[in-house]
């Protein structure tokens, strides 16, 4: 098996919260998300029961969001000429 990392983001109160839960566990956080992984591969889904209550959604502010998409879109020179053509039979 080759060893990959993933990076994650996280909010560290809560990184910290469940790190004092795996140290109780005697646990690494390595070692609870692989299994976590593992679960989910194994069951072809989440390896708990998702509901509304379960979801938190962090809502992006419009210029991450567009940010992400920077140097990926952009719009071609001649990006009005369909439209041109196509003028004299909307009209």
């Amino acid at each position: 098996m080759t060893a990959t990392k993933i990076h994650i983001r996280t909010d560290s109160e809560l990184e910290a919260k469940a790190q004092s839960v795996l140290d109780h566990l005697g646990m690494d956080m390595t070692t609870a998300f692989n299994l976590f992984l593992t679960q989910m591969v194994d069951k072809e889904a989440l390896p708990f029961e998702m509901d509304k209550s379960n979801v938190v959604v962090k809502k992006r502010p419009r210029s991450e969001v567009c940010g992400i998409l920077k140097g990926k879109v952009w719009m071609a020179d001649d990006f009005d000429a369909p439209l041109e053509e196509m003028r004299e039979y909307m009209e």
